[in-house]
């Protein structure tokens, strides 16, 4: 499985300790940066990895300050469903019922938080129910009709 990794300038420490976590998960990681401390415009990066879910990337998996910022973006591109996750709770319940294909999350939760959410975020199938399916469904429907 291969898994997409961005983040803006807050998140570039954090964000290489993850890729190296996935790693030894055995998952294959594509980093879209930011590589540096250098201010950058989160919009920017996220709409990189964002283009790829689905086709070059199963999953993303994007940090900022808040998180909000860089799901936001995500959102915007078309069939990105992307859950912005502060807790296993939350993640377990956007893939489960949402089909999520991108996570976001802050840089200031924990480090051991942050392997929790994610570990649980990506080992999380959809639950496939019907219910879920109409939904998701209706808001792809919504997305193509635009």
């Amino acid at each position: 499985m291969k898994i997409g990794i961005c983040c803006d300038h807050h998140g570039v420490e954090i964000k290489n300790k993850i890729i190296n976590y996935l790693k030894n998960l055995n998952y294959d990681v594509i980093d879209y940066g930011s590589y540096d401390n250098k201010p950058v415009d989160y919009p920017d990066i996220a709409f990189k990895m964002g283009e790829d879910i689905g086709k070059k990337i199963n999953f993303g998996i994007a940090m900022c300050n808040t998180g909000i910022g860089m799901s936001i973006s995500l959102n915007k591109i078309k069939h990105v469903r992307c859950a912005h996750a502060e807790n296993i709770n939350e993640a377990k319940f956007t893939r489960l019922d949402n089909d999520a294909n991108a996570l976001s999350f802050s840089t200031s939760l924990p480090l051991e938080n942050i392997f929790a959410i994610i570990k649980t975020f990506l080992e999380t199938p959809f639950s496939n129910e019907e219910r879920h399916l109409r939904r998701i469904n209706k808001i792809t429907n919504y997305e193509d009709q635009k």
